[in-house]
C-alpha cells in the first residue's frame, strides 16, 4: 500500500476514458447486476484486459463488505460506486459506505490459525492480492482499488 492516497477520478487529463458514479442500496440482490453493469462497460471499453476476473472478484467482495459491515444490511442505507478508467493509469474503483468505519490493520489473517478453516473473512484479503494497489479511507468507510493498465507507457505494473 502507497502512502499517498490514491487521487480520486479527478484525473482532469485526456486518458480519461470513462467515469461512472452509481449509487445503490445495500442489498446484497442488488449486488450481481451492480457488478455486472460495471463489469459489461469495462469489457466494453478494452480498460483492464485479461485482468477483468481480478477485478471483478475485488469489486464484489468490497460491495459485500459495504452491504455486510458497512451498512449492517440496512437497506435504507445507500452504497457509492465511482469507477474511472484512464488509459495511462488503468482503472480506479472507489466503494463507500455510511457504516462506522473500522481498523483495517485488527483484521485477523485469513490464512494463519483457526481463521484458516473458517468460511468468511477473505474478502479484503482476496481484494489486496488481486489489485494493485488499495487504500482504505475515512476511517474505513471507503475502499480505493487501483489495477494499474497495460497500455504502452502506463505505469510499471507492481505485481
Amino acid at each position: 500500500m502507497s502512502e499517498e492516497p490514491l487521487r480520486s477520478c479527478e484525473f482532469d487529463s485526456k486518458d480519461l476514458i470513462v467515469k461512472l458514479d452509481l449509487q445503490f442500496p445495500a442489498e446484497m440482490s442488488a449486488l450481481a447486476g451492480v457488478v455486472a453493469q460495471v463489469m459489461d462497460v469495462i469489457r466494453e471499453i478494452g480498460c483492464a484486459r485479461t485482468k477483468e476476473f481480478d477485478v471483478e472478484l475485488a469489486l464484489h467482495e468490497a460491495l459485500v463488505n459495504a452491504v455486510v459491515h458497512g451498512c449492517r444490511k440496512d437497506t435504507n442505507k445507500l452504497i457509492q460506486l465511482t469507477v474511472c478508467c484512464d488509459k495511462s493509469r488503468g482503472l480506479l474503483m472507489i466503494v463507500r459506505d455510511p457504516g462506522p468505519g473500522f481498523d483495517v490493520n485488527s483484521i485477523p489473517s485469513p490464512v494463519r490459525g483457526q481463521n484458516l478453516f473458517s468460511s468468511g473473512g477473505r474478502g479484503i484479503f482476496l481484494i489486496n492480492r488481486l489489485m494493485d494497489e488499495v487504500q482504505f479511507l475515512e476511517g474505513g468507510t471507503e475502499i480505493r482499488m487501483l489495477k494499474r493498465s497495460d497500455e504502452p507507457g502506463a505505469s510499471p505494473h507492481k505485481r
